[in-house]
């Protein structure tokens, strides 16, 4: 049988003008396109070429003109303040109109970039809808980044104007942003003209006369501005991701392609409706908090939540379902790190029962593989489905997705589901061959890639082919590892310099981590191969146990390396595990596999700017030479 699915995903390959010149028209344009797909230059594909836009008139005019002006926009909601503040649409355009005539005002044009240095506060959303209507460029960095990562995206971004805030709050502990901000601009070649901030009752900023501006103050002053029409090939935003050489890349995203792909994805991945509430529990200095904290939901006429707290410990492992309670959480949206943590400190979901979540129906997770112990878990103690999906920064919406506005497509463990429409996903081996179903290998997109994907990299044509076209001719490089079964279901095995050779053989860390996961006495886990004279590599396992465990660690060693021999063989090599008390992580919840490697191996390592603790590497170092791996300085 056909299903709405098949035929969308056919149609977007075959007829990508039709499909996505259709779905456009659900979109504001002061001028229509004169091309929906521009190939005249290839591999540099762009979309509605000789369109004009504006994605902040999309996101909030649009909706207001619709008579939707009273409807509410965005909840903040603040657990760390205390703090529940929700603005209309008609409320959200007025304060981002008024914040773009700061903007204005210090003179921000078409074209510039504008840095924004915030912490989960609605200001942030306000400032990034106020760059878009003027038709400025503005680059989240992630609140609390180390002052030289700062400075490194001010000097490639070379912004008029940073925008920041006095602090932030991680859990209960004030980081102080100012002093970093004026570390950065110290640090930096390129000298932001000026600096907008945001002061917070927690702490207060100092500021340095004739740079500095503060927001509140100029707000009184300002004129509110009307949108600025842009081209739908203008760049919206830079986000910048790491790189290998060290110096972050900057993936642009543009106007026009990004808003009509985020504004279809609302409806037919995410299933939501205007009116809807959708939630997704990241951070605006990630792609997820772009893509779906701020644009997708306010394009599609949903109303989005924006929080500032974690989900452990601001105040219990019952906040996620106190938030979705409180506001009627349609659709939630966060990374399997977050579930594995509630899971830690509540295994048996006693604080779920304390909440009405009737109106919740669906959970979509991504950001790094789900594992089926924390899939099983949330579909036992939710009754909701649970969606795993892949995507990317580059990509800015998923790759791959149970699409359940088209079609709800049973779960298989392990699996983000089938490509979704626009993405014509395929296996290839080193050559670029394509492999049997089944078989692994490289995870590649064939050309062109679908609207609001990356065109390029920011002012860096030569570093966007060598990243992702130039290994794989004609494709688009995931850097990803795995497989497509004979249904069509991609597996995301791990990133392919997880792939790990142990005897000749190609073994997937993730697929050893699924193992591990389904431990009842694990929480969470990682996987990694470590170098080995006799074998090339040998995997390792680290576990972090539930809490209230009181087994014997070296028995539970035992058994997760049984299970592996059982469930993979003895091919796997798997023999060496230990128990941690944390993983090393970014602040967006990714296991930092790479730098734990380096630890294991003996190599020098940098600590990484996106690490979530730093201390958290001593430990691992400890814990590497409790099973006779030698320890590297830093």
């Amino acid at each position: 049988m056909t299903t709405l699915y098949d035929e969308a995903h056919a149609r977007s390959l075959s007829d990508p003008d039709g499909f996505w010149g259709e779905a456009a028209e659900t979109c504001f344009w002061y001028k229509k396109w004169d091309k929906v797909l521009d190939d005249s230059n290839k591999p540099f594909y762009r979309w509605f070429t000789g369109g004009e836009t504006n994605t902040c008139y999309n996101a909030l005019d649009f909706h207001i003109d619709k008579g939707r002006g009273d409807q509410a926009a965005l909840i903040y909601d603040s657990p760390v303040t205390d703090t529940v503040k929700t603005y209309t649409y008609h409320q959200l355009r007025d304060t981002v109109a008024r914040f773009a005539g700061v903007l204005a005002d210090q003179g921000v044009v078409k074209g510039d970039r504008v840095i924004i240095y915030m912490p989960m506060i609605p200001e942030a959303a306000i400032a990034m809808l106020a760059c878009a209507r003027l038709g400025a460029i503005h680059s989240v960095v992630f609140g609390g980044f180390a002052a030289n990562e700062l400075a490194t995206r001010i000097d490639d971004a070379k912004p008029k104007v940073v925008v920041s805030a006095s602090c932030g709050i991680e859990v209960q502990r004030v980081i102080e942003y100012k002093p970093l901000l004026d570390g950065a601009i110290d640090a930096s070649t390129h000298k932001p003209e000026k600096c907008v901030i945001f002061q917070r009752p927690m702490a207060t900023a100092d500021m340095i006369a004739g740079r500095d501006v503060d927001w509140i103050e100029a707000m009184e002053q300002a004129t509110p501005r009307d949108c600025v029409p842009v081209a739908a090939t203008d760049p919206l935003y830079i986000l910048y991701t790491s790189g290998t050489t060290g110096q972050p890349k900057g993936v642009v995203r543009d106007n026009g392609g990004h808003l009509v792909a985020l504004k279809w994805t609302m409806k037919n991945i995410y299933d939501v409706d205007a009116g809807d509430v959708y939630w997704a529990a990241s951070d605006v200095g990630w792609v997820v908090g772009h893509s779906y904290i701020v644009y997708g939901p306010l394009l599609r006429g949903c109303t989005t939540i924006l929080f500032e707290g974690k989900p452990v410990g601001t105040p219990d492992a019952g906040v996620f379902w106190r938030v979705i309670a409180q506001h009627q959480v349609k659709t939630m949206f966060t990374a399997p790190t977050a579930f594995r943590a509630i899971k830690r400190e509540d295994p048996q979901a006693e604080l779920i029962q304390q909440y009405d979540l009737s109106h919740f129906k669906v959970l979509f997770l991504a950001g790094e593989r789900t594992d089926p112990d924390t899939l099983h878990w949330a579909e036992k103690n939710l009754g909701v489905p649970v969606i795993d999906h892949w995507w990317q920064t580059e990509t800015g919406w998923a790759i791959a997705a149970n699409c359940m506005g088209l079609h709800h497509y049973p779960v298989k463990e392990g699996s983000p589901t089938k490509a979704a429409p626009g993405w014509d996903v395929q296996v290839v081996d080193d050559a670029c061959q394509p492999v049997a179903p089944g078989e692994i290998g490289a995870l590649v997109v064939k050309l062109p890639l679908p609207p609001g994907t990356l065109p390029t990299l920011w002012q860096n044509d030569a570093r966007y082919l060598e990243s992702y076209l130039e290994e794989f001719p004609g494709y688009y490089k995931t850097a990803d590892a795995g497989f497509i079964d004979a249904e069509g279901y991609i597996y995301v095995m791990s990133r392919t310099d997880d792939i790990i050779n142990v005897a000749g053989h190609r073994l997937s860390t993730g697929a050893m981590e699924e193992v591990l996961a389904d431990h009842p006495d694990v929480a969470e886990c990682a996987v990694l191969g470590v170098a080995d004279q006799l074998k090339g590599q040998l995997p390792v396992g680290f576990l972090v146990l539930n809490a209230g465990v009181e087994r014997d660690e070296g028995e539970i060693i035992k058994e997760v390396i049984q299970m592996v021999r059982e469930r993979i063989g003895p091919v796997a090599a798997f023999k060496t595990a230990t128990v941690v008390k944390r993983l090393p992580k970014t602040r967006s919840g990714k296991i930092l596999r790479g730098t734990i490697q380096k630890i294991a191996d003996n190599e020098t390592y940098k600590v990484p700017a996106t690490i979530d603790d730093p201390t958290i590497l001593n430990e691992m170092e400890v814990a590497l030479e409790g099973i006779g791996y030698a320890k590297a300085r830093s």
